[in-house]
């Protein structure tokens, strides 16, 4: 690139390329041979998820109310506003189940037992292959697996996909046999487990699985420990939260991410608390935030956080997507719907960022 001062080294470029939205990305692949060269290249690759990571966001699937068929995503990033965008290239009525690293993991409405992974901003998908589980069984409650996760490593290029629950043969009550099937996108297959387990999880402990140091965490229904799987071994543990935390009628946990770190946000009454763990192997937490609520009083029984990062946190009600500024404790309206028979977006509400994994 030639300016009055001569030629911008390679880098400064790529680290002005690496800062742009993933679509502009693709357009400027065919300025000239050699950005498109350097954008093609696995260092840019990298260095472009390096730095969305940074960013967090939040993704909500909106469900048009004139038609069941069709939805849309919107995504609210703090620094660049609100965008929509659509699941249509992947030619099926999908539910978001998982997301993580910037690809999705999709359920098949029509089609039970049906799942893809895509990445919606490069509108790349893959339809996995159906696992080989008996039709003699099932999953309870509604044939479909309680815990859907989707761990994606950025630095191995590989990702899985957990679909895990409660077995029940036909005519049996439910028993304490907890099924896991884990998708392999390095082998394109399926692996299965059985283990014994006893924990419920809420509707949001579902939504709110956090991929961190190669294992899925689940909050539990209780809000006394998550349950971890370790997809490197296939092993199931308990993780406890900080001793000082406690759920009950007017206090609320939810599971999120800081930041490459499991975190905890407690609200009760008028307060939001941020725990976050600075020991893994330890298992020791520290608060790092709290946060009072009375101007935003009203909202509390029915505000749920989503995403977060060190500079703030995005929270979801029925009909909004809010901010909170950590440092200037300010909150801001970022999203809302006008609607009043869609669903709450906090139902449908996940982290999300922005990357160029490819899930081919």
């Amino acid at each position: 690139m030639n300016s009055p001062y001569g030629v911008f080294p390679d880098e400064v470029i790529l680290q002005i390329l690496a800062r742009l939205p993933v679509k502009s990305v693709f357009k400027t692949k065919v300025v000239c041979k050699v950005w498109y060269k350097l954008i093609s290249d696995k260092y840019f690759t990298n260095l472009y998820n390096e730095l969305s990571v940074k960013n967090p966001m939040v993704l909500v699937q909106v469900s048009e109310p004139s038609s069941e068929s069709r939805s849309s995503l919107i995504c609210v990033d703090n620094l660049k506003g609100v965008s929509e965008f659509s699941l249509d290239f992947v030619k099926d009525r999908v539910k978001v189940r998982a997301c993580c690293n910037g690809l999705l993991c999709l359920s098949s409405i029509p089609d039970k037992g049906v799942y893809y992974v895509c990445n919606p901003l490069t509108r790349e998908y893959k339809l996995l292959p159906r696992s080989r589980e008996r039709p003699i069984t099932r999953f309870h409650p509604d044939g479909e697996a309680s815990l859907v996760g989707l761990g994606c490593d950025l630095m191995k290029q590989k990702y899985n996909v957990v679909l895990a629950g409660y077995h029940r043969s036909f005519g049996h009550r439910p028993e304490r046999t907890f099924i896991c099937m884990v998708y392999d996108s390095e082998l394109n297959k399926w692996r299965k487990f059985v283990s014994l387990q006893d924990d419920q999880f809420t509707h949001m402990n579902k939504n709110q699985v956090v991929f961190i140091n190669g294992g899925l965490h689940w909050l539990t229904d209780s809000c006394s420990c998550m349950l971890v799987l370790d997809l490197g071994t296939d092993v199931w543990r308990k993780i406890q939260l900080p001793h000082e935390i406690s759920c009950g009628v007017r206090s609320r946990v939810y599971l999120l991410e800081l930041d490459g770190r499991l975190s905890v946000i407690q609200i009760y009454e008028a307060w939001m608390v941020i725990w976050v763990m600075k020991d893994y192997e330890k298992e020791e937490w520290r608060m790092v935030d709290k946060v009072s609520l009375r101007c935003i009083r009203g909202m509390v029984p029915g505000i749920f956080p989503i995403s977060q990062n060190d500079n703030y946190v995005y929270l979801a009600t029925h009909k909004q997507v809010l901010v909170y500024q950590r440092n200037s404790r300010v909150w801001k309206e970022m999203f809302s719907v006008k609607d009043s028979s869609t669903l709450p977006l906090w139902f449908s509400a996940h982290a999300f960022r922005s990357t160029l994994f490819s899930c081919h």
